[in-house]
């Protein structure tokens, strides 16, 4: 059996995810998690890029022990200076260089002749290598980079010291059979191949980011970059559970395990989809709502004869087990507080009183608190807490030819109150535009959507949206929780509006 590493992107490419902007605490719980879920690397940002990146590199690496941690830089020396600052306090720092080597972009982006972009490779990897142990290289665009010219790269940047390449489908161009020639040549041509850890770091853009993953391990890449719940820019990255999957289940063929804690999967998806507000198709293979059901009467009876007929995956190999939570309204703090602290939070005792006052108040609405509903309860309290603005009061009257009106009443963090009412073509529409009349704010709603935390009529609601600047064109995700669904519709959009005028 073959080691394989997994790179968590999340943070990083993962955010490149149109309308994700996670704040350095979230980062941080994320990262926590991504460590209890068996990840080798992360790569926590792009430390240069702006001060909040640099600050969340610097918090996650004084946060986790086990895991690498990396910073992204680009073949400048400032960037790599940056990085080897916010990584200082890591206890396995690692530097993630890149430069492009596709003629379309050395040409257009970069301006650059292929004999300058080698210079610069050398020069810059042996500046990287010169402050960190871990060095990457990634040849951007690799798949679409002449193969001559793509070992010249990867051989230049070994040469200064490089301990890691990544050969990255930058554009989700490639396909499994050319993706698994490529490291196939570079394992052909690269001398010290096997001396160098190479990784794959996919796009799915044309739906093939987990196959070319695959490919790249059958090929010589002992090393995988991904996304929980594949998300990123355009149509998103390789989804790090579906290879860990895979590679599992098929162990007969791939010959290869990881250090992936499997039942910690759905936690850490869930986690994601809350924080980012990407919510997952149901049909999204090993995590989705319907990955483990069976509609058809041929299936379920199979099933019922034996699991092994249909399902390859078992949920409890994923963390899907049974939803139910043994505490009522008539439960006391101490058992609840266990409970928190047995599902992997750790609240300061203020935090805790505040969760214990929702959940009885919870409680006494909902026949059945269950999982689901008490890790809704706590990220909703976590992100309130962080948002500038908090719903204080909502009320809704009928107004006359089917309108409605809202009456809205919101707090800042300075104290101060907000009331005002405006009318709208229904309920939603005239909430968040008072909304808007108190911020006075113009904004666009791009997207709403709402889901069941749990089923029942008791379940509570999860509101997510997405407002888009009208200048900037720049989108802001927000998320709402509540039992009542017009109060989580107007939760999800302050969170929104807090995170645009923050």
């Amino acid at each position: 059996m073959k080691k394989i590493q997994f790179f968590d992107t999340t943070l990083r490419d993962g955010e490149q995810t149109p309308g994700v902007n996670f704040n350095t605490e979230e980062k941080v719980q994320i990262a926590k998690q991504l460590e209890a879920y068996g990840i080798d690397v992360i790569e926590a940002g792009f430390p240069i890029s702006s001060p909040g990146d640099f600050e969340a590199v610097r918090a996650i690496a004084g946060a986790v022990s086990h895991m690498t941690v990396a910073g992204l830089a680009r073949c400048r020396k400032e960037d790599i200076d940056r990085a080897h600052e916010a990584l200082k306090d890591a206890a396995d720092p690692q530097i993630h260089v890149f430069l492009a080597t596709s003629d379309i972009h050395m040409k257009y982006k970069l301006k650059m002749t292929p004999e300058e972009v080698l210079a610069s490779i050398k020069e810059h990897v042996a500046y990287a290598r010169s402050k960190f142990e871990k060095v990457q290289f990634s040849p951007e665009d690799a798949t679409r980079t002449n193969k001559d010219f793509l070992v010249k790269a990867v051989q230049t940047a070994i040469d200064a010291g490089a301990t890691i390449i990544n050969i990255p489908d930058t554009v989700g161009y490639t396909n499994p059979t050319e993706y698994g020639a490529l490291f196939r040549h570079l394992r052909e041509n690269i001398a010290n191949f096997a001396d160098v850890t190479f990784s794959s770091h996919c796009h799915d853009d044309l739906g093939m980011a987990t196959a070319n993953a695959l490919a790249a391990i059958e090929n010589g890449a002992t090393r995988v970059e991904g996304t929980m719940n594949g998300i990123g820019e355009r149509a998103g990255n390789t989804a790090i559970e579906e290879v860990a999957i895979a590679l599992h289940i098929r162990k007969d063929f791939y010959q290869a395990e990881s250090s992936i804690v499997f039942n910690q999967t759905k936690r850490t998806s869930d986690l994601v989809s809350r924080l980012s507000g990407v919510s997952i198709p149901r049909n999204k293979a090993v995590i989705g709502a319907n990955a483990y059901a069976h509609e058809s009467g041929i299936h379920q009876d199979g099933v019922l004869k034996n699991p092994d007929t249909y399902e390859i995956i078992t949920p409890s190999l994923v963390g899907v087990d049974s939803n139910s939570l043994p505490l009522g309204k008539l439960s006391g703090k101490h058992a609840f507080a266990t409970r928190v602290a047995e599902l992997g939070y750790d609240l300061a005792a203020d935090e805790m009183n505040d969760a214990f006052k929702r959940f009885k108040v919870l409680a006494d609405k909902k026949k059945q608190v269950t999982v689901d509903d008490l890790h809704a309860l706590i990220a909703g309290q976590t992100q309130e807490k962080k948002d500038h603005y908090l719903l204080e009061n909502l009320q809704l009257q009928y107004v006359s030819s089917g309108r409605q009106g809202a009456i809205v009443c919101i707090s800042d963090k300075e104290g101060n109150t907000y009331t005002d009412s405006a009318v709208g073509a229904g309920s939603i529409q005239s909430i968040y535009n008072t909304i808007d009349r108190i911020l006075q704010q113009e904004i666009i709603l791009s997207d709403y959507r709402i889901k069941s935390v749990t089923g029942g009529e008791d379940a509570q609601a999860e509101v997510h949206v997405v407002v888009k600047h009208p200048e900037t064109g720049r989108k802001y995700n927000g998320v709402g929780i509540d039992f009542d669904v017009l109060q989580a519709s107007a939760k999800a959009y302050l969170q929104a509006s807090s995170a645009l005028q923050r």
